[in-house]
Order: structure tokens, then C-alpha cells, then sequence
């Protein structure tokens, strides 16, 4: 220790020297890492959306509708998200139109108009037309919004469409009747609606959280499909039964409480907070990985072989959605 005496010693009254401030991380990587956030999630839901029909399909040979399944599904997940909801109640009162408007469109919306589209056209067929959703979300963001698109976005959407169509093998089945094609146009609207509003939840002077924002559209969805459906109708029993999942024997409440968990819960929640660090076009892409995933899942659980125009078709839904991502924001 130094002593006063010392002329080289610091005065004792002498103030302290500043601190080197610390040097701010560059906003390229803030934003860098936020995407790369935003892209691990939207494959995330991509995925947890894809198993949803690999999960119902031995629900539905079990003898439950395709409706109820739907209704299954939705009402679920909702009390689930029930904590969430009640811990995020405030969200009511600051943006009910944007709840309402997500609950309708992006949950009950989307499911309805798709199972009424596959009850008249192929669903090969429905699925493409739903997943026409993103180039649908691009013409939105670029003509409605006055909101500038990256070109890498828009080509990336066109590859994956593409290749979308070789994975469903739409050629199979193709078939024309107006108004299942205006179902399907119906939903997949919807799937714009929930792309664009959960990016909406974040913008104006009320954000609300993303994760209220799935727990009350979903809470709205099961109320809205309550009213449709009529579940009291169905047949409950069969979850405390078995099904049949490729040969195999399983409880019936695996598969549901997969659908329920997995391909709702996980899937609204880690999709809407993917939207909130990338673009809405550039997440509608990546979105389009739900039907390879659908795919090989129904072939690895369900038997259903790809075949070489499928493994094509994933390959350029692949490449699309990685042409859209690397765009970030346009």
C-alpha cells in the first residue's frame, strides 16, 4: 500500500477515474441473432404443426368426425393456456379487436374452411391451395400495406409453393368444384390473417404479448368452434380406448394429448413469437416445412411412402423457405 508521502501516490481527494463505458453490441448483430431466434422457432411450429395429422388420423379411424377431432384439438390446447391467459388478462381490455380478429381467423378460421374444403376437393389439392397463403401474405404486405418485400422473399415463396405441390402430389387427385376451391382460397386468407396478426401484436402503442396472444385466440377459437361442431355429440369414450397407429396398438390419449401439447400448443405459441423477430412473409415461408414434415411423419408413423416426386418436392420447399429466411426483414 502506498503511503501518502509518496509524490507518486494518488490525493486522497482526488475523484475516482470514469469507468470505460461498455461499447454497445452492433445492431447487425442484435438483429442477426434475432433472427436466427425467430428462424429456430418458425421451424419449431413448422414441425409441432406438421404432426397435427399424423396424431389425428387414428383418432378419426377410431370413429371420431374430423370436426370433433378439430374441436379436440383447439378446446385443449385453450385450457391449457388457461394460466396464461389469466396472468395476461389486461390484453382483453388493451387490444380485444386483435384477440377477436386472431381467435377468428387464425384458429377457428383456418380449421374450419379446411375441413369443409377436403369434404369436396382432394386434400392434396386444399393443402396447396391453403399454402398459397404466402405468396398471398407477400401481395398483402407489399399492396395493403405499402410495406416493401425482399425479391429473395418473393422467389422464395414461388420455390416453395413449387415444391409444395410435388410433396402432396397434387397431379393425383386434381379435381375442380368451385366452391371447395373457395373454401380452401378461405383458408388459406385465414393463414394470412394469423400471420399478420400476430406481427400486428407487437406494432402501435398497446403491444401485447405473443404469448396472450395465442392463449386468447385460441381460448376464442374453442368458443367459436363450441358453436359449430356440437361436441357434446360426439363420442368420448373412445380416448379411454385404443387405436391403431401402422399396425400398432396404443391408448388413444398418446396421439391426443400429442395433437393437444404438441401440434397446438407448442405450435400457436413458438409460431407466434417467430413472427415477432421475422418478417411475416418471411415466416409464412418457413411455414410452408409443415407439409415435409406432415409428410415423412406420416411415413416413418403412419406407413405412407414418399415417393421420388415428394423427396423433390421437400427438397425445394427447403430451399425456398432457407431463400426466404436469409432475407431477414424486407
Amino acid at each position: 500500500m502506498r503511503s501518502s508521502s509518496d509524490p507518486s501516490a494518488v490525493p486522497v481527494d482526488a475523484p475516482p477515474s470514469p469507468a470505460p463505458a461498455p461499447s454497445p453490441a452492433p445492431a447487425p448483430a442484435v438483429r442477426q441473432r434475432a433472427v436466427s431466434l425467430g428462424l429456430v422457432l418458425a421451424l419449431v411450429s413448422a414441425a409441432a404443426f406438421g404432426g397435427s395429422g399424423t396424431a389425428a388420423k387414428p383418432l378419426i379411424e377410431a370413429g371420431l368426425s374430423p370436426a370433433h377431432t378439430v374441436w379436440l384439438r383447439v378446446a385443449g390446447a385453450a385450457l391449457v393456456l388457461l394460466p396464461v391467459a389469466w396472468r395476461h388478462r389486461d390484453a382483453v381490455r388493451r387490444r380485444p379487436g386483435l384477440l377477436l380478429g386472431f381467435g377468428l381467423l387464425a384458429v377457428a378460421g383456418v380449421q374450419a374452411c379446411y375441413f369443409a374444403a377436403i369434404s369436396r376437393i382432394p386434400v392434396g389439392v386444399a393443402l396447396l391451395i391453403e399454402y398459397l397463403g404466402p405468396p398471398l401474405l407477400i401481395a398483402y404486405v407489399r399492396l395493403v400495406q405499402r410495406r416493401p418485400v425482399s425479391r429473395r422473399a418473393t422467389a422464395g415463396a414461388g420455390v416453395a409453393v413449387a415444391g409444395l405441390a410435388c410433396v402432396v402430389e397434387v397431379w393425383n387427385g386434381l379435381s375442380f368444384d368451385a366452391l371447395g376451391v373457395l373454401f380452401a382460397l378461405g383458408a388459406a386468407c385465414c393463414q394470412v390473417g394469423y400471420f399478420v396478426l400476430a406481427d400486428a401484436g407487437r406494432r402501435g402503442e398497446r403491444p401485447v404479448d405473443p404469448l396472450a396472444v395465442s392463449a386468447y385466440g385460441l381460448l376464442i377459437g374453442a368458443v367459436l368452434l363450441t358453436a359449430t361442431t356440437r361436441p357434446w355429440e360426439a363420442d368420448w369414450s373412445l380416448l379411454g380406448r385404443s387405436v391403431s397407429m401402422n399396425g400398432h396398438q396404443l391408448p388413444a390419449l398418446v396421439p391426443a394429448l400429442w395433437m393437444v401439447l404438441v401440434a397446438t400448443v407448442l405450435a400457436y405459441l413458438t409460431g407466434v413469437v417467430s413472427v415477432q423477430h421475422l418478417s411475416p412473409p418471411v415466416a409464412g415461408v418457413v411455414a410452408n416445412l409443415e407439409a415435409v414434415v406432415a409428410t415423412v411423419l406420416a411415413w416413418v408413423l403412419l406407413g405412407e411412402h414418399l415417393g421420388a416426386p415428394q423427396l423433390a418436392g421437400g427438397a425445394l420447399v427447403l430451399a425456398g423457405a432457407f431463400a426466404a429466411q436469409s432475407a431477414g426483414r424486407g
